[in-house]
C-alpha cells in the first residue's frame, strides 16, 4: 500500500472513530464560545455600587443575602462551590454547588443579580467529565489527539493534488 492510499484509510477510519465525541466537543465548544453573548448559558455580570474598591461587606454578610434567595439552595458555607470577587464592578458571584449564581453587591451585600448558571455544566460536557473522569481520559482525550492527526492528514491530502500539479508543470516546463 503506497503512503497516498495509507493516508487516506488513516484519515477516512479516523473519521468514523471520532465522530461522536468530535461532535459533542465542537458543540459544547460553540455554545461556550457564546457564554459571554447569551444570557441562557452564564448570567450577565453587574456592576456594584462601589466600583474598584475593597469589599466594605463581609462574606458572612454576603452568604446571608444570598440565602435569601431560596432558589439557589444556599444555606451555610457548604452550599457554596465558589465566589468570584469581581472587585472592579464591586460584585462578587457566590456560585451554589447547585448550579445557580447569586451575586451581590461588596459594598451593601445587596442581592443584584439570581439566575442559573448552566456554562459549568456545558464545560464539562466539552471536556467529557460530565460522562465520568474515565469517558473524560479514555474517549474525549483520545479523540483529541486522533483529531490531531485527521488535521495533519488532511492538510496532506489538500496538499498532494497542488504538489503533483506544480511537479507537472515544472516537469513540461523543462
Amino acid at each position: 500500500m503506497n503512503a497516498k492510499k495509507l493516508i487516506r484509510q488513516v484519515h477516512y477510519w479516523l473519521s468514523l472513530a471520532v465522530f461522536l465525541p468530535a461532535g459533542i466537543m465542537f458543540f459544547a465548544g460553540i455554545v461556550l464560545m457564546l457564554k459571554k453573548d447569551v444570557d441562557w448559558i452564564q448570567p450577565p455580570t453587574t456592576r456594584g455600587v462601589a466600583e474598584a474598591q475593597l469589599p466594605g461587606a463581609s462574606f458572612e454578610q454576603m452568604v446571608a443575602a444570598a440565602r435569601q434567595h431560596p432558589q439557589a439552595g444556599i444555606a451555610d458555607w457548604s452550599d457554596i462551590d465558589r465566589i468570584d470577587l469581581r472587585v472592579d464592578r464591586g460584585i462578587a458571584k457566590l456560585r451554589a454547588k447547585s448550579g445557580w449564581e447569586v451575586q451581590v453587591d461588596t459594598q451593601t451585600a445587596e442581592v443584584l443579580h439570581v439566575a442559573y448558571r448552566r456554562s459549568d455544566l456545558i464545560e464539562t460536557i466539552h471536556d467529557g467529565s460530565f460522562f465520568t473522569d474515565g469517558v473524560k481520559y479514555y474517549v474525549f482525550l483520545p479523540t483529541g489527539i486522533l483529531l490531531i492527526v485527521m488535521w495533519g492528514t488532511g492538510i496532506y491530502l489538500f496538499l498532494l493534488p497542488r504538489m503533483a500539479k506544480r511537479r507537472k508543470a515544472k516537469k513540461a516546463a523543462l
